[in-house]
């Protein structure tokens, strides 16, 4: 019977979880389709582009984005499934028949784990496919050229080598009236100036070119400047020589595609975006090797430079010595000892630096300028922009590498933060699950494109770069799951508000009030007893919190000792008490404090307090913190002590009005 029930509640959870996880996965890609169209509107608009290629353009676009937006819709609707679950009382009787909240879980976590292994394959296997033909039919359509149109008033400059004004257009006869162009068509030194009063404009039937007929006009036409002497004299006046031409009807050509000519995919088949794992491994194993192969050339010229620079240093003439002998100074030419030409291998022991402070100053500068050249020269034979963009490539792949599996991980550990974190909100609904998902996607969103560029720019290594934004959700998701199976308060806004009016001095009040049924009254001799041992405990506490210096505060950690027996105490007091049927004595028991006071750790005890006191900068905060806790345990031990007399003298009152 426990096995059916249980089998039930799966099923259920499926079929809530199920539509939910649907009906987000949808608004998730959509959106994130709206980002794509936004940042590609521009490339898009304007080209008569055919509404199959662009409906094309977005299915590819779609399935490209579902790695994005499949992480956000678990995580809402993890959030909306267990957040509904727990307003309507659901996840109460679960865990009141003895089902814990990670059994019930359970299904959920099988089917978001063969989700994550679908996603897996898919970006392994059928990404690269739709990466390739989305990139290649978006740079298709961004080559078209944009659909003719042209304004009035401005210089249309779509045409490629041509500039048109036109004035005025007339849409009922299609002519266009005052028209300029200028044409670059045979260079920027032959440029024509073409100026009409009016023109037609035909599109050829294979959208190849523009035919452009034109009505009582002008051309005028650069010429290059003649080496000959036919053009000198123009030349020397100052003037550039033209043409010029009047016509009353002239017909131009104009080369211009308007078709859509699709790229061909294979231009994009040695691409990262198109390969899978083993590809993709295939070529980091590659590079690895050519890397391995430029530095052991490095390092061989490198070797054989150092063997040219010891030669050098061979050739350097005799040092200048000056030695002073009785006050009298005697210089003398000290010759250098021959340098014993080694092999570049036994050479590597030798020290530069040693070797340059042998040589005189007026030596050192041409031997180190020599050496810098040498240098410059080595670095460009050795090709060292080939070894650059190499790396640079290595880490690109690697990282294409991880992302593989690290989106696949991230719906995991999104489940694990949704289903926790909707369990204690107990809210379902798309209000506060949809602000709380945003806000932890907007965190997963930086912190992966931070550890993205840290790893792709080579300041981390690759797996720590695409591992980070794992890193730091998978603790709060464990945080959060462990939270919850313990019934925590996390989200319990009374706890916090509490904790802040303890933090600021705000106590909480006794809320008291006479009971209807009292099965056992108050012993009043038992509770006067108490309220004395209540008054000598706080008399001999006291003292102990009264404002001390800085460096007696933390010398001395026996002070605050004794307050946990003075609150016990009084809760006893208040304990029995609390079974009186007299309003008044009940009204002064409300009076006593609650003695609640560990917000923060007190430090004055052991060591701790110690290195507190010596490090000023850190322990000088926490000295004022504390003198303010002290300031208020004062007040509420004087308060403790002046309502414990007063309700012990009306009880001694009832004590002695009964034996009358």
């Amino acid at each position: 019977m426990l096995m059916l029930n249980i089998k039930r509640l799966y099923l259920y959870t499926l079929q809530s979880f199920v539509p939910v996880f649907i009906m987000t996965f949808g608004i998730c890609l959509f959106i994130v389709l709206m980002q794509f169209l936004w940042r590609y509107v521009e490339d898009l608009v304007g080209k008569g582009i055919d509404v199959f290629v662009l409906g094309e353009l977005f299915s590819y676009a779609a399935l490209m984005f579902i790695p994005l937006a499949l992480p956000l819709a678990i995580l809402l609707a993890s959030l909306m499934t267990f957040g509904g679950m727990g307003e309507n009382m659901e996840l109460l009787a679960v865990k009141a028949s003895g089902v814990s909240l990670l059994k019930a879980m359970r299904p959920l976590i099988v089917f978001v784990s063969i989700t994550a292994i679908g996603l897996f394959f898919f970006q392994n296997e059928a990404m690269p496919r739709v990466q390739t033909k989305f990139y290649t039919l978006l740079q298709s359509i961004k080559q078209k050229s944009p659909e003719l149109d042209i304004p009035e008033g401005i210089f249309y400059s779509e045409i490629d080598n041509y500039n048109l004004f036109v004035k005025r257009k007339d849409k009922e006869t299609k002519m266009l009236h005052e028209v300029m162009i200028y044409s670059t068509a045979n260079g920027f030194d032959n440029m024509a100036v073409i100026v009409s009063d009016s023109a037609k404009m035909l599109m050829s039937a294979n959208k190849d070119y523009l035919k452009m007929t034109l009505y009582h006009g002008q051309q005028f036409s650069n010429f290059k400047q003649s080496q000959g002497g036919m053009m000198m004299g123009t030349a020397a006046a100052g003037m550039a020589p033209f043409s010029r031409e009047n016509f009353k009807t002239k017909e131009i050509v104009i080369p211009f595609n308007a078709n859509f000519n699709r790229m061909n995919e294979a231009s994009l088949s040695d691409s990262r975006l198109s390969k899978n794992i083993s590809q993709l491994q295939a070529s980091i194993d590659s590079m690895r090797r050519e890397l391995d192969s430029l530095n052991a050339s490095d390092k061989r010229s490198v070797l054989a430079n150092f063997s040219v620079f010891r030669n050098e240093v061979s050739r350097q003439p005799p040092v200048h010595e000056v030695q002073v002998n009785d006050g009298k100074v005697h210089s003398q030419i000290s010759a250098t000892k021959p340098v014993k030409r080694l092999d570049p291998k036994n050479a590597l022991p030798i020290s530069p630096d040693s070797i340059v402070r042998s040589l005189p100053v007026s030596s050192r500068g041409s031997l180190i300028s020599t050496a810098m050249s040498q240098a410059d020269a080595t670095r460009f034979t050795n090709q060292a922009f080939n070894k650059t963009d190499t790396q640079q490539k290595l880490r690109y792949y690697k990282v294409d590498w991880y992302q593989k599996f690290t989106v696949s991980l991230a719906c995991l550990i999104f489940f694990f933060i949704g289903a926790p974190l909707g369990a204690i909100i107990r809210k379902g609904g798309l209000g506060m699950p949809v602000v709380i998902s945003v806000i932890l996607f907007i965190i997963y969103y930086i912190v992966n494109n931070v550890g993205y560029k840290f790893a792709r720019d080579g300041v981390w290594s690759s797996w720590s770069g695409m591992l980070l934004s794992s890193f730091v959700l998978a603790p709060l998701g464990a945080f959060l799951t462990y939270k919850a199976m313990n019934d925590s308060a996390l989200m319990n806004a009374d706890a916090y508000r509490n904790f802040f009016k303890r933090m600021f001095g705000k106590n909480e009040k006794r809320n008291l009030s006479v009971k209807e049924v009292v099965i056992y009254a108050p012993d009043h001799q038992k509770v006067i007893a108490g309220l004395q041992s209540l008054e000598e405990m706080v008399e001999s506490v006291l003292p102990r919190f009264k404002p001390r210096n800085y460096i007696d505060f933390w010398r001395k950690p026996d002070w605050v000792r004794g307050l946990d027996a003075v609150s016990n105490q009084l809760e006893e007091v208040v304990q029995d008490m609390s079974n009186t049927k007299d309003k008044l004595l009940m009204q002064k028991v409300s009076q006593f404090p609650v003695l609640t006071y560990q917000v923060l750790p007190d430090f004055r005890n052991g060591k701790v307090g110690i290195l507190l006191g010596i490090l000023v900068v850190i322990g000088l905060p926490v000295y004022i913190w504390l003198l303010n806790k002290d300031r208020r345990v004062r007040r509420d031990l004087r308060l403790v002590q002046a309502t414990s007399r007063q309700l012990r003298e009306m009880l001694e009152g009832d004590l002695g009005h009964k034996e009358q």
